[in-house]
C-alpha cells in the first residue's frame, strides 16, 4: 500500500490492493475440517471495485471448509425505476440469481447466499408489502433485513444512518413488528456509542430476533483515536447488559474498518493471523463469554475486511481466538448458530 502523510481513511470502503495482500506471510490452514458458514459478506459492482461470484469463489478457495454463506445487504443492484420503496427488491433478485448459479454445482460445493439479508425501510408506509415482495424474490432464501442505525456526530466516522435514534423511532418499531410477524430477523448495525439503543429495542421487542453486526461496532479512529480504554470499557459494559436479552445474537468480526486497531493503509504487509488475533481477542472473547457460543456467529465481512487481510488468514484469526472453546462451542460459532438463527438448510 502507498504510505503518505495523510491519515488512513478508516470507515471508508475501497478496492483491496492485491499486490499488498500478496505480501502476507504464508500460513498453514488451522482446523481445515471445521465446518464454516460465513454469515456476512457482500456482492457489489462499484467503480473500480467489483465483487461478484468469481471473486468470492477465489477467496473461498483458501483451504478452510466454508460450506455456505449469508449475503448481507449493501445497496447493490437496486432497480432503476418503479416505486422507490420497492427498488431494493433488485438486490434480492440479483443475489437469488447468484445463489441459483451456486446450486448448479458448477461453481463448487459451497452454497453461496443460502440466506439473504436484504433491505427494507422499516420506517416506510408499505413495509409489509415490500417484505412480502422480498420473500418472493428470494426464492426461499430471504431471511431478514439490515436497517442500519450507525451514526456519529463527527462526519469523519462515516455514517450508515441519516441521524441518531433510529431504533427508538415509533415508525421503525412498527416496521419491526411487521418484520417479526413474517418470521424475519433484524440485523442491527450501530456503533458502540449507540448500544443503549439496541438494548432498549431488544427489551421493548422481546419477540424480535436481533443479530448485532460486527461485535457491536467499537470505534478507534477520528474522535475515538487515543481513547482505547474509555471506548473499551463503555463497549464492554453495554455488551454485558445487551447479552442479558435472549433475543439478541452477535456476529464476531467485521472490525477492520471501524476498530482501526491495525493501520492497513500504512503497513508494509497484511497482519498475520497471530497479530490480528491479538488485536481482536479482547472483543471476540468477551462476546463468546457473555452471549454464549449458541448466540455467536462468525463472519468474514468480505470484501470489506479484504482491505486489511486475506480470507485464509482471517479464518485462522478466528480459529486462534476460539482455540480454547470446546468442539460443541466451535460447532455453534462457525455453523450451528447460523443454521438456527437464519433457519438455513
Amino acid at each position: 500500500m502507498v504510505s503518505d502523510d495523510k491519515p488512513t481513511a478508516f470507515g471508508r470502503i475501497h478496492a483491496p490492493d492485491q499486490l499488498w495482500l500478496g505480501k502476507a506471510l504464508p500460513e498453514e490452514v488451522l482446523e481445515p475440517e471445521l465446518e464454516i458458514i460465513d454469515t456476512h459478506h457482500h456482492f457489489w459492482d462499484r467503480p473500480g471495485d467489483r465483487y461478484f461470484l468469481d471473486e468470492l469463489l477465489a477467496d473461498l478457495d483458501c483451504g478452510h471448509n466454508i460450506v455456505a454463506t449469508v449475503f448481507e445487504e449493501c445497496h447493490a443492484m437496486y432497480r432503476a425505476d418503479g416505486s422507490p420503496e420497492f427498488r431494493v427488491i433488485g438486490e434480492t433478485e440479483f443475489i437469488a440469481g447468484l445463489a441459483a448459479m451456486s446450486l448448479s454445482g458448477r461453481y463448487g460445493s459451497c452454497k453461496i447466499a443460502s440466506g439473504i439479508i436484504g433491505a427494507c425501510d422499516l420506517t416506510g408506509s408499505r413495509v409489509e408489502e415490500v417484505l412480502i415482495a422480498q420473500i418472493r424474490a428470494g426464492g426461499g432464501r430471504f431471511r431478514g433485513v439490515r436497517h442500519s442505525a450507525a451514526w456519529d456526530p463527527d462526519p469523519i466516522i462515516g455514517n450508515g444512518a441519516k441521524g441518531p435514534g433510529l431504533y427508538k423511532n415509533k415508525m421503525f418499531r412498527d416496521g419491526l413488528d411487521r418484520l417479526t410477524d413474517l418470521g424475519l430477523s433484524l440485523d442491527a448495525w450501530v456503533f458502540h456509542t449507540q448500544l443503549d439503543d439496541v438494548i432498549d429495542l431488544a427489551t421493548s421487542k422481546p419477540d424480535a430476533r436481533i443479530i448485532l453486526c460486527h461485535c457491536g461496532g467499537p470505534l478507534g479512529y477520528g474522535p475515538y483515536a487515543g481513547r482505547h480504554d474509555e471506548v473499551y470499557n463503555h463497549w464492554l459494559s453495554r455488551m454485558t447488559e445487551l447479552a442479558q436479552q435472549p433475543n439478541v445474537s452477535v456476529k464476531l468480526g467485521g472490525m477492520m474498518m471501524r476498530l482501526a486497531a491495525y493501520d492497513y493503509g500504512k503497513a508494509d504487509r497484511p497482519p498475520s493471523s497471530i497479530e490480528l488475533a491479538n488485536l481482536w481477542r479482547p472483543y471476540i472473547e468477551p462476546c463468546i463469554e457473555l452471549f454464549g457460543a449458541d448466540r455467536c456467529l462468525a463472519e468474514s465481512n468480505f470484501p470489506v475486511e479484504k482491505m486489511g487481510i486475506g480470507m485464509g488468514a482471517l479464518w485462522n484469526t478466528f480459529k486462534r481466538i476460539t482455540a480454547g472453546c470446546s468442539d460443541d462451542e466451535k460447532s455453534d460459532i462457525y455453523a450451528g448458530t447460523a443454521r438456527r438463527v437464519y433457519d438455513l438448510t
